[in-house]
This record gives structure tokens, C-alpha cells and sequence, in this order.
């Protein structure tokens, strides 16, 4: 018998007034300023750190890696996720699907969910069929459709040996 939990995450980060990187589930998005934050700002990555850590009763992203601590500034999110994994793993919990929706009025995704879809699947040690990644607009209302910031909801199943 195997025991299954669910876990739900979100981030969001609002744009920097110029420059930095955008880093998107682990892939560098081109002509686009980044995120603030942190580490690399990866809200993508984050919202699933937090579904995870979430799942097993781990607490959040802020326990492991507070963003007062300057170990973590400007850490890769998607070594910060392998390290979630990693503790995961130590107490026998394998993902078994993410399920993610990127909420944003730019850029534009199309184009870049299947890249991110299996970096992200590569992090979590699963196949990239077990990873969704959605993206919607917020049809112009609030922080998102004044396009000042990105959010992101992330869905996960985990489970392990009963």
C-alpha cells in the first residue's frame, strides 16, 4: 500500500525596474527583465518547492532557505529544488506529477513550456509526462495584468512505501 499526499505552492515576484535575468522553471527567457528576489528569483521553481516541502509537512522554501541568509543570494532555484528532492528522497517520498500554471501577461509561454516542463521533470527525477506546465494571462486586473509581476500556483502528488 502506498501512502499519497498532495501539496499546493505559490511565489510571486514583481519585476525589477531594469535588468537582472528571468529565469522561468529553469530556463533563461531572452529580452525580458528578471524577477526581484533573492536568489535567482525563479518563481516557477519556487511555487514547486513550496507544493513539495508542503506535501511531506516540510514547512516552506523560507525554513530551508531564508532570503536573509546570503548563502542563498542569487542561488540557482533549480539546485535549490534538486535539494528539496534530495530531502524528500531521504525520508522516501518520490513526486509522482506537478501540475503548474504560470500566471503572467508577459511573456508570452508558449514557446518555452515544454522546456521547462522537462528541466523541471529532470529536477523532480520523474518523466517529463508526469510535469505540466500552464500559462494564462490575468486579463489585464491587478499586479499581474498591470504586468508589474509573475505568479505561480503549483499542484504536486508525492508518495512512499506505506
Amino acid at each position: 500500500m502506498k501512502d499519497q499526499r498532495a501539496g499546493i505552492g505559490y511565489d510571486s515576484h514583481r519585476f525589477q525596474e531594469s535588468g537582472g535575468r528571468l529565469v522561468l522553471g529553469g530556463i533563461e527567457v531572452p529580452g525580458e527583465a528578471g524577477l526581484a528576489g533573492h536568489s535567482d528569483a525563479d518563481v516557477v521553481a519556487h511555487s514547486l518547492m513550496d507544493a513539495l516541502l508542503g506535501a511531506a509537512g516540510l514547512g516552506d522554501i523560507g525554513d530551508h532557505f531564508p532570503d536573509d541568509d546570503p548563502r542563498w543570494a542569487g542561488a540557482n532555484s533549480i539546485e535549490l529544488l534538486r535539494e528539496v528532492v534530495a530531502t524528500l528522497a531521504h525520508r522516501r517520498w518520490q513526486v509522482v506529477n506537478a501540475d503548474l500554471t504560470v500566471l503572467a501577461e508577459r511573456p508570452r509561454l508558449a514557446s518555452l513550456k515544454q522546456a521547462m516542463q522537462e528541466r523541471l521533470a529532470a529536477a523532480l527525477g520523474a518523466a517529463p509526462a508526469a510535469v505540466n506546465v500552464k500559462a494564462t494571462t490575468n486579463e489585464g486586473m491587478g499586479f499581474i495584468g498591470r504586468g508589474e509581476g509573475i505568479a505561480v500556483l503549483a499542484v504536486v502528488t508525492i508518495e512512499r512505501e506505506a
